[in-house]
């Protein structure tokens, strides 16, 4: 078998990459997959004990437990230096870390608005531009976690929409900008996963009906993060080394649909 068609067992050895978020939900379960194929991690987020715990899981030889908020510039440049000063390089850097607030836009503050876009826009931008040096050196790549709430409106989410499509098309721009220069930008957007995030939905039988509906793969409350985190995988692996500028939907097929209702007896 030629080397072009030969799957690699082992995609990430030798490779550093940064996950942040990686507490709890998409972040944690990235995490875990990129430990499993070999990957040096620095893990981020603000919550240090539930950091610990999953470095102990995966073996601190191999990870890096950086306490961080993303919202912080000074956190950022903290979180890649860690990559820097432990790993010597950086490969892959997965923008996970988000936040949410519902509700009609009227009821949204200032400082809700604020914090919603510090942490899903000011923070992406922040440790793409700085660790772009280090993944110019090693033809790395980014992975944004988005949303299909950046794809098209929800109800009650304006906000959440507005940052989430920001981060579409800034993985689109970077794309054009840092492709000629071998750094490949690509995002995934995932529809319902099973996180912390949406335990709020999980436990609203009704408001999880409609979402149900309206996936067709159906998996029954929602995607597992480890769905999603392998797709980050993909996209971030040499498997995926003409890919970039993607926002790929991981939504078990809701952006499939015009939104209409299903025709009876269809």
């Amino acid at each position: 078998m030629s080397d072009a068609l030969r799957i690699q067992e082992r995609p990430f050895a030798g490779k550093t990459a940064i996950v942040t978020g990686a507490s709890s939900g998409i972040g944690h379960a990235t995490a875990r997959v990129f430990a499993a194929r070999d990957a040096n991690l620095v893990i981020a987020a603000r919550r240090k004990d539930r950091l610990k715990e999953l470095a102990d899981q995966i073996g601190s030889d191999r990870v890096e437990v950086c306490t961080a908020d993303v919202s912080s510039k000074p956190d950022i440049e903290a979180m890649i230096s860690a990559a820097i000063d432990r790993f010597g390089r950086l490969d892959v850097l997965v923008n996970n870390a988000g936040t949410v607030e519902m509700g009609p836009i009227d009821s949204i503050s200032d400082e809700d608005y604020r914090r919603i876009m510090a942490v899903n826009v000011d923070g992406v931008h922040h440790a793409v531009t700085l660790a772009m040096p280090h993944l110019l050196k090693t033809r790395g790549n980014v992975v944004n976690v988005s949303s299909v709430s950046g794809i098209r409106g929800d109800w009650g989410l304006a906000v959440y929409n507005a940052s989430k499509g920001a981060v579409d098309n800034y993985t689109r721009a970077l794309a054009l900008e840092l492709g000629p220069r071998g750094v490949r930008v690509n995002a995934v957007n995932p529809s319902l996963t099973k996180t912390e995030m949406t335990a709020g939905i999980a436990d609203n039988q009704q408001m999880q009906t409609k979402f149900i509906e309206r996936m067709p793969l159906n998996p029954g409350g929602g995607v597992e993060p480890e769905e999603i985190a392998r797709a980050i995988a993909f996209l971030a692996s040499d498997e995926a080394a003409y890919i970039t500028g993607v926002t790929l939907p991981v939504d078990g097929g809701v952006t499939a649909s015009n939104g209409q209702p299903p025709i009876v007896g269809s």
